[in-house]
């Protein structure tokens, strides 16, 4: 491989570690984005050969001339790509119109962008979902609500993590939803009973698997961005063996190739009558890039490895060639809110924790939509290390006393003077 082009190589900011791996690996690296060159690090700049900076990422005539540019100076792109879903279709848009090969085509979209598609990849691996119905009016929303009960999720066709996601729990939600329905297309799904459990890979051109981690999620995800509710997930030390299986039977049906890939399940917490007994693995939605906001930076912290030298080195030799050998732990990610009152303040938490903390930092506002306005990352040896920490730092301030009303006080009133009347002899 000569030339790699990055798409939005300075943000999320942790994506610059991709180019430094792809340099590392003898790559050209150039970059596409509408950072401003003189903002981006010094060590991003170390790592690109060229940057050209657009004023409108989502403008395609600006990204093709970039893109046409950048070719010109450098010979054909041997790859294109961004690891990031918001832009995944443009990025295929343009690998078809520069005949860039490698990589995810438009016509591959709609199986890995529609969760309705998404459905059809499943069935095909053998794992159940969640029945489902697509959005089109009230009449018809509540005939598939006899069928699967209250509540039921809405969310977009084609979206990005819990973003405009709701669950509608009775007859005036539902009518509430259809009287601001949006106008992009809308998918109704049965409540699933369970915990987001995620098979994540690195899978090279032969569709092996090169390295794989995973995460767990114990509280909604949807509830938290909603409600403001807690931010809890995890690394695991190792990935339970029914989660590996179905997650390798999603690589074949979903013909992953080349990629760094994060495939989302649900792990039943009881029984289900359609979806099956409690401990089953359902199916959740795929997406074709690595897992979001510092989640890498976690399986770094977790694994004791580098995951950005691994996606460089599958790109490059199609194998691993900077491995590593240290034990696995977890690594637990908490965010927490600007409004809410907790119980151990962030120096507290500094302190108690500095052995453990990796980072702790507040999220810009962008990013603290879904992950909260105040990040910690933690690596921990033990399971019941780590439930501790999440009870430290999420444990909320108990709420004040109600104080009972007071009566009004007595008035002290004194006796009326007695007045005597002189009777007139």
């Amino acid at each position: 491989m000569k030339n790699f082009l990055f798409i939005s190589p300075a943000f999320p900011g942790n994506y610059e570690n991709f180019c430094v791996a792809l340099k590392n690996d003898g790559v050209n690296v150039l970059g596409i984005g509408d950072t401003p060159y003189d903002e981006l690090s010094p060590v991003l700049k170390s790592a690109l050969t060229e940057y050209y900076r657009v004023d409108n990422m989502k403008n395609y005539d600006e990204m093709f001339r970039a893109v046409a540019f950048l070719s010109f100076h450098h010979g054909k792109i041997d790859w294109l790509e961004s690891n990031n879903e918001y832009w995944l279709t443009q990025d295929a848009r343009l690998r078809e119109d520069f005949h860039i090969t490698t990589g995810l085509q438009p016509k591959d979209m709609a199986l890995i962008k529609q969760k309705s598609r998404m459905k059809e990849g499943y069935k095909k691996a053998g794992i159940p979902t969640a029945r489902f119905h697509m959005v089109q009016d009230q009449a018809s929303a509540e005939t598939f609500i006899k069928e699967v009960g209250y509540p039921v999720i809405v969310k977009p066709d084609c979206g990005v993590g819990a973003c405009d996601t709701w669950k509608l729990e009775n007859e005036k939600d539902l009518t509430d939803f259809f009287r601001n329905l949006p106008s992009v297309p809308y998918i109704m799904e049965e409540l699933v009973p369970g915990e987001i459990c995620s098979y994540d890979a690195i899978v090279n051109s032969k569709g092996t698997v090169l390295f794989e981690t995973g995460n767990i999620t114990p509280i909604s995800i949807m509830d938290s961005v909603n409600q403001h509710g807690s931010i809890q997930f995890y690394i695991v030390d190792q990935v339970a063996d029914d989660l590996k299986a179905a997650g390798k039977a999603c690589l074949k049906a979903f013909r992953v190739r080349s990629r760094f890939v994060h495939l989302e399940f649900f792990r039943l917490t009881q029984d289900h009558a359609y979806l099956g007994k409690k401990g089953q693995i359902v199916g959740l939605e795929v997406n074709m890039r690595p897992s979001g906001g510092p989640t890498p930076d976690m399986v770094n912290f977790a694994y004791s490895t580098n995951c950005y030298q691994h996606y460089a080195d599958m790109m490059v030799y199609d194998k691993l060639r900077h491995q590593t050998k240290a034990t696995r732990c977890f690594c637990a990610y908490v965010g927490r809110w600007k409004e809410l009152h907790y119980l151990h303040s962030h120096e507290e938490i500094l302190d108690v924790w500095k052995a453990d903390l990796k980072l702790a930092q507040e999220l810009p506002e962008v990013l603290a939509h879904g992950m909260g306005n105040y990040m910690y990352l933690a690596h921990l040896e033990s399971k019941e290390k780590m439930e501790e920490f999440f009870r430290y730092t999420l444990e909320l301030c108990p709420p004040e006393p109600v104080k009972p009303a007071r009566k009004p006080a007595a008035r002290n009133r004194k006796a009326p003077a007695k007045t005597t009347t002189k009777r007139k002899e």
